[in-house]
């Protein structure tokens, strides 16, 4: 039988990557413009929420085990500030980018490293902590893009989810035909 931290890892694991296909879905049926458009002042664009993963991304997972997980040359507010220049393209390298830092350092831990210590903003976390802070903050900002793109979208939008008014059929349909709208199970 496995271990719960080999467990654990697997797990973690899993839950980026559906949280990573989650984003990618919603943003697959964007515009270029869309991108770019804030709801309000007070509000983030979908390019500034991923350049502020992507961000985070390489500042706490850069050296996961050996450095603080707040790097001294991340300018947090800088993530936040998208040039008039920036492109989808640009966006979406800095999405995978994001998702590489996060897989390079997941693949690189033992089911041994889960209860080591670890330190962000000089403040200790065990490795299990640290993921689960990452995977809820990344969590956070992925609903946030896909809440926008559905929003931006609006008629157009492709569910994520089971489809409005088709409960019933998901819960009477066999496990192996279980696809919700574009994102699948």
């Amino acid at each position: 039988m496995a271990d719960v931290a080999s467990l654990y890892l697997e797990e973690i694991k899993r839950q980026f990557r559906g949280h990573k296909r989650m984003g990618e879905a919603a943003m697959a049926q964007l515009e270029e413009l869309d991108f770019f458009v804030t709801l309000d002042p007070e509000s983030n664009s979908i390019a500034a929420l991923v350049k502020h993963i992507a961000g985070n991304a390489r500042s706490r997972f850069t050296g996961f085990l050996t450095s603080d997980g707040e790097k001294p040359d991340r300018f947090r507010d800088q993530e936040f500030e998208v040039s008039a220049k920036t492109t989808r393209e640009e966006v979406l390298r800095w999405w995978e980018q994001a998702w590489f830092h996060v897989f390079s350092a997941l693949d690189s831990l033992q089911p041994e490293d889960v209860e080591r210590t670890v330190t962000i903003r000089l403040e200790p976390h065990t490795v299990m902590q640290a993921l689960n802070r990452a995977l809820a903050h990344y969590a956070q900002h992925i609903g946030q893009i896909v809440f926008l793109a559905k929003h931006l979208r609006s008629s157009q939008w492709r569910t994520l989810s089971i489809p409005r008014g088709k409960s019933e059929d998901y819960k009477t349909a066999s496990p192996k035909t279980h696809t919700r709208g574009t994102y699948k199970t």
